[in-house]
């Protein structure tokens, strides 16, 4: 794992109470609130039932172990990584972001043109008193991790400024709420969550429809080709293993996962065992701290790997970094694998 994927990479200072606390008088509420939730009644991997009135508010979600409850659409939201900014940007919501941080690449054509006046706070976790300084009434992170003391404040805290939060549930690490295995209904699932707490019931449902015919629509590879997963890493490569997105992405495209036996998200391995395995194809998740190139300069130069059917007859997919974390552009990532691995079929 690079340091992209660790809060510790976010060089963000500890705030003092008495300056949080400053800032958070003057915040904007917006009826929204959070409080700790037992696990009992959660369903594991998916997002929990939401329970609207018949105006659609107020809305109680049970999310990763926090009970949040909104009682009207947030109008002043701050987003954490990609895949939060970019479903609310394919929800229509891009008036309501106030700032934006720890993107992991550029928007896709898609959404290039709404989120291009979006305000970026950092490039990286930001501090507590940056957010605060925005006046958001709403935080939608991608980790768990972002709600951190020496990030932008622990759920709790927030919900005592009046700041609602909502942590991705395909992210969520407690026993009774991560993803085992991550699947399609998990991604589904959080858009129309996403939609009940934001407001946007309908374009969230026309969105899910649109996703889930275009899966419905793609043709897998047959046969079961063997695959790897290269996230990154050099002396000892991090790869995709068998409950994360990876394993969704590559069992959805007709790909066989070669550490999809391993029950982890992603895992670090030896080379010794992907040389073993000698996977048909390498997929290669393309990022700008650890480029897809980098990844080839690697397979190519290093002896032991030299040798790999895939390598030597440089059969290479390439996905982009923001569309292999769960999210809406998950099935975007399914059709580029048959793509490309069909492309590579009929040299």
């Amino acid at each position: 794992m690079t340091s992209r994927y660790s809060p510790s990479r976010a060089a963000v200072p500890r705030i003092a109470l008495s300056t949080v606390a400053v800032a958070a008088s003057a915040l904007l509420l917006a009826g929204c609130a959070t409080a700790p939730a037992g696990a009992a009644g959660g369903s594991t991997g998916s997002a929990a039932a939401s329970a609207p009135a018949s105006d659609g508010f107020p809305v109680t979600v049970d999310n990763c172990g926090t009970a949040v409850t909104v009682t009207t659409a947030p109008q002043r939201i701050v987003s954490i990584k990609s895949s939060t900014t970019e479903l609310l940007l394919a929800l229509g919501l891009e008036d309501r972001i106030v700032g934006t941080a720890f993107l992991d690449g550029p928007l896709p054509e898609n959404l290039a043109a709404a989120g291009a006046a979006l305000p970026s706070i950092s490039d990286f976790l930001p501090g507590q008193e940056a957010v605060l300084a925005l006046k958001p009434d709403f935080i939608y992170g991608g980790w768990e991790s972002n709600f951190a003391a020496d990030g932008v404040g622990e759920r709790s805290q927030l919900a005592g400024f009046g700041i609602g939060s909502y942590v991705s549930p395909a992210a969520c690490k407690g026993d009774d709420y991560r993803p085992d295995p991550l699947t399609f209904d998990t991604v589904f699932g959080e858009i129309s969550q996403a939609g009940d707490i934001f407001g946007a019931q309908d374009a969230a449902s026309a969105l899910v429809s649109t996703q889930k015919a275009e899966l419905a629509a793609l043709a897998p590879a047959t046969g079961a080709p063997t695959a790897l997963w290269y996230s990154s890493g050099t002396d000892s490569p991090y790869v995709g293993a068998g409950i994360g997105s990876p394993q969704m992405i590559l069992a959805a495209a007709g790909l066989h996962n070669i550490f999809g036996d391993v029950h982890d998200s992603w895992t670090s391995v030896g080379w010794e065992s992907i040389v073993a395995a000698d996977p048909s194809v390498i997929v290669l998740v393309d990022a700008s701290w650890n480029t897809a190139a980098s990844k080839i300069a690697t397979l190519e130069s290093n002896p032991a790997t030299q040798g790999l059917t895939a390598v030597q007859n440089k059969r290479y997919i390439v996905l982009p970094f923001a569309a292999t974390e769960a999210g809406t552009r998950n099935v975007e990532a399914v059709a580029s694998t048959i793509s490309q691995f069909a492309a590579l079929d009929g040299q």
